[in-house]
Formats: structure tokens, C-alpha cells, sequence
């Protein structure tokens, strides 16, 4: 099958989140399974800038190769893709967003024909590529290289839409007659991700339990009823893990590498956890690490509320991670209140956040919702066992064999739940028997990848 890959960021290239990781495993393991594929993506500053093996296609495309053979190709435009950040500066959103993914939308179709690469399944990933279904639909359906390829649209996180006023509508080049209820309409504004919803052939997000959550009013995001009329194309699949790069058998950023064979050295990267974050050096204390973007969503105001309460349980703290201001300054706070408990990092640490993943026993994840989740699927790889609230992916891969899992999103229903896991902790046979179900688990891409190709198949029989 050929597989044309559409997103607005790729790993190696660029990345703001978790998209990016997904854009740029995914291709691998399709193309270990035997496929074709291609990606297509904005050629940023940050690409220019990285000195990367890059060639020039045209005057404005250029292209690296990632895996054996797969070919990334980068649509520029100064005017658009030449600033420093992705979607927006320290100011916000950047004003014109509509039109420089619009562009780059249309650009990615044009260059299939360009390059010959006669597409059976055109992939696109969340609002800053859904426009290219509505094109594909709508403007290019007559053209006979482009009328058999069929759409399907990946949505990461429902709250990301790509909402604009009304009066930019006429920049994406269609009719009128599509800004209605049943295209791109969203309370009398124009919403980039409903038009892929509506016109894409089938839908899939990145876990089956957020696949049912999206089609309610509570985490629809105001597209919930779209999404109920589309359930009969509308799936979803668990995102995977790349243990090339989050292995503890292999990981270079960790003190002493370990497996199930020999898990008695994880012991070691928990005391170099503990040293290079100033915490006291006792095996007998639980560490709970947290590396998360700090906002609402991924469980920061129950988190924050418990904090008092949290530190009298004699654990330690180690977070990593930044995000809202709010957020940031009661950590800190916390910290300086309770430096023998909380080791706090508000910044972008790659190496130290492999230690946190090898050194603690306790990965905390009470986010309110979670489309999939990476965090709690590493953690699970090297024997430190998740913590979560039952939303998403972490309810479709945490349980009682391999983490806690709380269902009342409160403060207390958090701390109860840390409360029982300490518990649990001081008690080895059943903790070993945790970490050693936890480190069995299997969230390789090459599953994943395997139940892509299903969907695929089914979108070409459409």
C-alpha cells in the first residue's frame, strides 16, 4: 500500500508534543510492515536551522530520508514557515495560521502529482492538516490522479481545533456554500478540524476508550454530535512506544541499565535519582516522578491541592516539566516549603527525564483527560508503575495487574489512591509482582502499526 503522511510535525524535525512522536515512529513501522510511504510537512526554520542531511526537490520543497527509505519532503515559504516557533510566539497564536496551513495543505496535494506518488491512503494528523481531506473532497475529487485516494484523519487531542473568525473563510478558497452546519460552520466561526471530521473517509483518535469519550458533551469540545453522526467510521488505536529510544536495557542518559533479568540494578538509578536531585538517599522511601506539561488538564489543580497533604505521606517528589504560570509558582512554592520532599524542574530536560522514568517507583498521571498518553507506557517499560486517573488511553492500558487507577477525579480520590500505592510499596512480593507485570507489557509500535493497516484497508474498500 502507499501511504501519503500528512502532519504539521515530525520527530526528528520539529516538535511541540506528542504528535510529533507519533508522525515520526509510525512511518517506520509501517515501512517495516512493507509499505510505501511518504511525509509531508512545513518546512520550519528550526529544519533549516538543525543542518540536517536535506535536499533540494524544487525551489520550494526540499527532502531528508528517515528508516531504510522513507522520504520526508518540506513545503517552504518564507513568508509562513520562517519564525521560530511552530504555531505561535510568547504573544500567542500567530494571526495567520488559517492561511499558512491552508497553504501547506494544498501545497502537500499538489506535490503528489509532482513527485508521481499516486497515494492510496492520504494520513492526516489533527486541524493543521485536516484541511487537506475537505481540498481532496471538494477541489481535486475531479482530477483523476487524486479521485481514488482516500482520507483518514487521526485526532490527538479534541481541545486543538483550528477555530478562526468567519471573515477568514474566503482564504481557504471555497465556496460559501461550506460554511454551513455541515462543513466548516462552528458557532459563526470557521473550525479547520470539523471540515476533516466532516469530509474525511474515516476517523480514528488515539485510544478506543477516548474514541467513545470524544462523542460525549463532556469532552466533545463542542463537536461531540459530528462525531456521534461519523461513530460508524470512527475508531481508535493506542499509539505506541519507540523502544529504540525508552528501553532501560539500552538508555545511555541512565546510571546502570537493567531489564527483568536484572532488576535488582534499577535500584541504582533510583539513589542517582535521589542524589542529583538533593533529596535524601533512602531506598525506603517511595520516589514519585512526574514529567508533564504543567496544566489543568493533565491533572495539576488536584495535584496542587493535595501538595500539603502529599508531603506529610514521607515520599519524595521529583517533576519535571513547565506550562502554565499559575501552576509553576505553586510548585515552586511547594518546593521551597519542602525541599527533602520535592525536587522540582521547570524547564525541557531529555536526559533527566529518562532518570525520573528508570529512578522512581511511582509514575504520577491524574490527568483530568488523556487522549492516549505516552508517560504511563514508558513508565511501564522500566518497572516504575503508573498512577492515573481512569480517562482515555490511561484507562485502556493502566490496571490493577500493572499501576492504580482512580475514578473519582477529586483531591481525595488522588491521595487515597497514593496512600494505598505506598502501601502497596513497603509490601515486596506484591510490588515486585507489579513491576515485573508492568515491564512484560508490550506497547510496541509494530502492534500499533498492524491495526493502522486494518484501517487502511477498510478506507480503500470505501
Amino acid at each position: 500500500m502507499k501511504i501519503a503522511m500528512i502532519a504539521s510535525e515530525v520527530v526528528p524535525f520539529a516538535k511541540t508534543g506528542g504528535l510529533a512522536d507519533v508522525t515520526g515512529a509510525l512511518p517506520l513501522a509501517l515501512e517495516y510492515c512493507g509499505h510505501e510511504i511518504i511525509v509531508i510537512m512545513p518546512g520550519y526554520k528550526c529544519i533549516r536551522d538543525a543542518k540536517l542531511k536535506i535536499s533540494r526537490v524544487s525551489k520550494d520543497v526540499t527532502t531528508a530520508v528517515i528508516g531504510k527509505n522513507i522520504k520526508v519532503f518540506f513545503i517552504e515559504n518564507n513568508d509562513y514557515f520562517n519564525r521560530d516557533g511552530l504555531y505561535g510566539d510568547k504573544n500567542g497564536d500567530y494571526p495567520d495560521n488559517l492561511e499558512r496551513f491552508a497553504f501547506f495543505c494544498r501545497r502537500a496535494l499538489e506535490l503528489l502529482k509532482e513527485i508521481n506518488f499516486s497515494a492510496d491512503i492520504l494520513h492526516l494528523h489533527d486541524w493543521q492538516a485536516s484541511l487537506a481531506a475537505a481540498y481532496l473532497k471538494n477541489l481535486y475529487s475531479s482530477m483523476s490522479f487524486y479521485c481514488q485516494i482516500k482520507c483518514v484523519l487521526t485526532l490527538h487531542n479534541l481541545g486543538y481545533q483550528g477555530v478562526f473568525a468567519k471573515e477568514e473563510f474566503p482564504k481557504l478558497g471555497f465556496d460559501w456554500e461550506l460554511f454551513d452546519i455541515d462543513g466548516f460552520e462552528f458557532y459563526n466561526r470557521v473550525n479547520l478540524l470539523k471540515g476533516g471530521i466532516v469530509f474525511a473517509d474515516f476517523i480514528n483518535t488515539v485510544s478506543p476508550t477516548y474514541a467513545n469519550e470524544i462523542q460525549t458533551e463532556k469532552l466533545g469540545f463542542g463537536l461531540d454530535g459530528l462525531l456521534r453522526r461519523r461513530k460508524n467510521v470512527l475508531s481508535g488505536i493506542l499509539n505506541g512506544v519507540d523502544y529504540s529510544v525508552w528501553d532501560p536495557f539500552t538508555d545511555r542518559f541512565i546510571m546502570q541499565n537493567f531489564s527483568l533479568a536484572n532488576l535488582e540494578d534499577k535500584a541504582w538509578n533510583k539513589e542517582d535519582l535521589q542524589k542529583i536531585c538533593n533529596l535524601p538517599q533512602d531506598k525506603n522511601i517511595p520516589v514519585l516522578g512526574m514529567v508533564s506539561r504543567l496544566a489543568e488538564q493533565k491533572g495539576l489543580d488536584i495535584f496542587a491541592q493535595g501538595l500539603d497533604e502529599l508531603c506529610k505521606m514521607n515520599v519524595q517528589l521529583v517533576i519535571l516539566g513547565s506550562g502554565d504560570l499559575k501552576y509553576q509558582e505553586i510548585l515552586k512554592a511547594a518546593a521551597d516549603k519542602y525541599p527533602k520532599n520535592i525536587s522540582l524542574s521547570l524547564k525541557f530536560d531529555d536526559p533527566l527525564a529518562h532518570k525520573i522514568y528508570a529512578g522512581s517507583d511511582i509514575f504520577l498521571m491524574p490527568s483530568f483527560y488523556e487522549p492516549c498518553g505516552l508517560g504511563q507506557l514508558i513508565s511501564l517499560h522500566y518497572g516504575t508503575i503508573p498512577l492515573v486517573f481512569k480517562t482515555g488511553g490511561l484507562a485502556d492500558t493502566i490496571s490493577k495487574n500493572n499501576g492504580f487507577v482512580f475514578s473519582q477525579y477529586t483531591e481525595e480520590g488522588l491521595l487515597k489512591l497514593i496512600n494505598k500505592a505506598i502501601l502497596v510499596f513497603k509490601n515486596k512480593k506484591k510490588w515486585m509482582s507489579l513491576v515485573n507485570n508492568a515491564m512484560e507489557c508490550n506497547f510496541s509500535w509494530k502492534v500499533s502499526a498492524d491495526k493502522y493497516i486494518q484501517l487502511y484497508v477498510k478506507a480503500n474498500k470505501k
